[in-house]
């Protein structure tokens, strides 16, 4: 039987057995894979609208550049607000933005400057290397190669910083990723960072501003964190591992190495990594430039495929996961399509390209745009052709 991601419960059939010790507390994280909620319907809506745009199309029309950010250096970290509105940026520059999304439909042909709503030079004493905004869009975090982590409360209504940034220096070297694990109905905020030095991941309560938890068992640099609920995420590593936690447990839950059966992990570092919205589907961006498809409800791999001709920096599901994007230091994004059989030979094309490596890519969280960043010391939003 074929991987069809159409049809969830042919790829993840429940009635198959589940490796993890902790199987029964692990399932029950995830929504039914028969429930689709209304916000759900109108993301996939909107990207089956854009599939009909290129159906037919061999080429397939690359994305236009809308807006376009610069800076002085490079720029290595972008996220959107929860509801996408504004998206913030960190550069190596050490400068923080927070810019306005525009109207799509009222930019006019060619890239434009974005407004920019706040803007904080010196932000941290070394480059910002990742950028994370919190599920409720209250918080947003960033973390440096000066070691430290800051996070500011932000006002939904007035969309400006408000109050004093609270600096974490737990970490003995670069902080390289980040991620929120939101509770909305307890209103409770953890903060999950990784990155060189000791190689741990630390959860710190943004409540108290009290880093109560700490990860070990990676042995190189971790290079991507990525969260799906609001007590799992994955970690990838210059180990050339991929970990699952889970808050309830003091070890990793599950590991993936070259080592393992059937493993589509190679000797190669996990330089970024991702989870689709219902939990059951893991993608994986390699230094050798492949991407790795692992289906986490069954704990076994789907494929090993190379979309790039170098490195993979980031890796990113569509809202309805129809889609992947990948952004890779060949300087391109990569728009790869995830409908019909996993297992099968999957499409990739080029849909935006950089003059320099690509660094990071974000969804927008409802509209199908993105962001990119680049080592050419731009930040770009990319949009279709309007019609």
């Amino acid at each position: 039987m074929g991987y069809y991601h159409k049809s969830l419960s042919s790829l993840f059939g429940l009635d198959q057995v589940v490796l993890f010790a902790f199987s029964l507390v692990y399932l029950h994280t995830f929504k039914s894979p028969f429930v689709v909620s209304s916000k759900q319907m109108s993301l996939m809506n909107t990207e089956v609208k854009d599939v009909e745009i290129r159906q037919g199309d061999v080429e397939r029309p690359q994305f236009e550049a809308v807006t376009t950010l610069c800076d002085s250096q490079a720029i290595r970290s972008v996220d959107f607000h929860p509801d996408g509105k504004l998206y913030a940026v960190g550069s190596n520059s050490k400068t923080f933005r927070i810019c306005q999304y525009p109207q799509i439909s009222k930019i006019r042909q060619g890239a434009h400057p974005p407004a920019v709503l706040c803007k904080r030079t010196k932000h941290h004493r070394g480059s910002i290397y990742c950028t994370c905004w919190s599920s409720d869009g209250e918080l947003i975090a960033t973390g440096s190669n000066d070691k430290t982590i800051k996070y500011m409360r932000f006002n939904n209504d007035t969309d400006q910083l408000v109050g004093h940034e609270v600096e974490l220096n737990m970490h003995d070297g670069t902080v390289r990723d980040m991620c929120f694990l939101d509770d909305s109905s307890t209103k409770s905020r953890l903060l999950v960072s990784g990155g060189a030095g000791n190689c741990k991941i630390y959860i710190t309560d943004c409540v108290t501003g009290t880093p109560f938890q700490a990860f070990s068992g990676h042995s190189g640099h971790i290079l991507s964190l990525y969260s799906w609920t609001n007590a799992m995420f994955v970690s990838g590593s210059q180990d050339k591992t991929i970990r699952f936690w889970d808050l309830r447990v003091n070890v990793a839950v599950n590991t993936l190495d070259h080592d393992c059966r059937d493993s589509a992990i190679k000797s190669s570092s996990v330089t970024a990594v991702c989870v689709d919205p219902t939990g059951r589907l893991l993608i994986s961006g390699h230094a050798d430039s492949s991407c790795m498809l692992f289906d986490i409800r069954g704990n076994r791999p789907i494929q090993r495929f190379y979309p790039h001709n170098a490195e993979i920096r980031c890796v990113r599901f569509s809202p309805s996961a129809y889609y992947m994007l990948t952004c890779s230091y060949d300087n391109t994004i990569k728009l790869t399509d995830l409908q019909g059989d996993l297992a099968h030979t999957l499409s990739s094309v080029v849909v935006a390209e950089h003059k320099d490596k690509a660094i990071t890519i974000r969804w927008h969280p409802t509209d199908f745009s993105f962001v990119s960043t680049s080592a050419d010391k731009t930040a770009t939003l990319w949009a279709l052709p309007s019609s």
